[in-house]
């Protein structure tokens, strides 16, 4: 089977799959529609980060593609929908880098609070300020965290250990850790923090999910922090509020347009602005992340492709089964839709095929079926499971 990994992937994934036979091609940037089209001519495994987007016109020309592996956490810059119903699974690596992208947090409102970005240019420069203004201790300060959920969370830990107290908001109710205070709003939580950082996810329902109505709720001199996604925040209001001064200090790491590779370009508005930290999108970008996130994400698409197992994928139903032996597995995706089973079993029946082991998931789009059958069947097997209505793929795994 045939791999292609894009955006400079870990080598720990690499050799993940080649070491299962896989032949691996990789590419350091990503690739345009066209190009990635092109590339996917008999491509059975398909590794990305966040800067290839994955369309249902790339997904129409993809016929080999099985599994999609985003070698990162969010799964916005894939069309997950289009992707289930073409029956390509999609995985993603969603706790391989909290820690990282926690401890980035941490050293950014640190380096803010005592504005040691700016007094570092400075002495660059040959300049040699002393004073104290403005620069403070996080110790007893509010931080805010909107999004509580995997790096929200830990942050969150880790914040309260360095003596901050800590409120937090989000979507779906979580239970607090530590001494945390679940707040019933964003806007509760604008007003109480000295310390404003986002941790929400990437979906389109998102975007401008902070303007200029937000940062007028927030705290004057409030520093604020974006590293989850680039358009969930009004770059022009933020940078509005900075050069007025009602924010004294911002690190971005996310932005609404990000170069598709290191050779190209980077513009912002928030460029040459004092006590501003711009990173390229690196919140998880350690060898120890990379390595983890790398090792996770080809295991799980092996895993798939070998056993059918889709337990922590994004789109499609979850199915874990452990292997049956002296049997074939065949997988069935199909649409939701009644009497699929039924018309599978008929098959089984009609074929004289006995059913060892079957399990069936659905979601709001698909139905995913694994059968563990004896080996004694006819070949015209698969041709009749093929044509069963609403069917989307059929794969006989062993």
């Amino acid at each position: 089977m045939k791999a292609l990994l894009l955006e400079n992937i870990h080598t720990s994934g690499v050799e993940v799959l080649r070491k299962k036979g896989m032949d691996v091609v990789c590419h350091k940037q990503s690739l345009s529609e066209d190009e990635l089209i092109n590339a996917l001519d008999g491509v059975a495994l398909l590794g990305i980060r966040s800067r290839t987007h994955i369309t249902p016109r790339i997904l129409d020309h993809a016929k080999d593609l099985l599994t999609i592996g985003a070698y990162c956490i969010g799964t916005n810059q894939i069309d997950l929908e289009a992707a289930s119903l073409h029956g390509v699974a999609v995985f993603n690596a969603p706790y391989s880098n909290t820690r990282s992208v926690a401890e980035l947090a941490i050293g950014e409102i640190i380096m803010l609070m005592r504005r040691m970005f700016d007094k570092s240019s400075m002495a660059h420069r040959g300049q040699w300020d002393k004073s104290s203004a403005g620069s403070h201790e996080i110790r007893g300060k509010n931080l805010g965290i909107i999004g509580y959920g995997n790096i929200g969370s830990q942050l969150s830990m880790m914040a309260e250990s360095l003596g901050m107290r800590v409120y937090y908001y989000d979507v779906v109710d979580k239970l607090n850790i530590g001494n945390a205070v679940k707040m019933s709003s964003l806007e509760e939580v604008l007003e109480v923090a000295d310390v404003v950082t986002l941790h929400v996810d990437g979906s389109p329902e998102n975007a401008n999910f902070i303007g200029e109505k937000e940062f007028a709720r927030m705290k004057d001199k409030v520093i604020f922090l974006n590293l989850s996604r680039g358009h969930i925040v009004d770059i022009d209001a933020l940078t509005a509020n900075l050069k007025s001064g009602k924010v004294a200090g911002a690190a971005v790491d996310v932005f609404p347009v990000e170069p598709s590779g290191t050779d190209k370009p980077f513009e912002s508005p928030l460029q040459g602005l004092p006590n501003v930290i711009l990173s390229p999108h690196v919140g998880g970008s350690t060898e120890e992340a990379q390595y983890d996130i790398g090792e996770f994400v080809s295991n799980k698409l092996i895993e798939y492709c070998e056993t059918g197992t889709s337990y922590v994928s994004v789109n499609l139903p979850r199915i874990q089964l452990p292997s049956v032996k002296n049997t074939h597995r065949l997988l069935h995706i199909h649409k939701n839709v009644p009497g699929v089973l039924s018309q599978l079993n008929s098959i089984f029946a009609r074929n004289s095929v006995n059913v060892v082991g079957q399990y069936l998931r659905t979601n709001e789009h698909i139905g995913y079926v694994i059968a563990d059958v004896d080996k004694e069947y006819d070949e015209s097997l698969f041709d009749d499971l093929q044509k069963v209505s609403n069917t989307i793929r059929v794969r006989i795994l062993y």
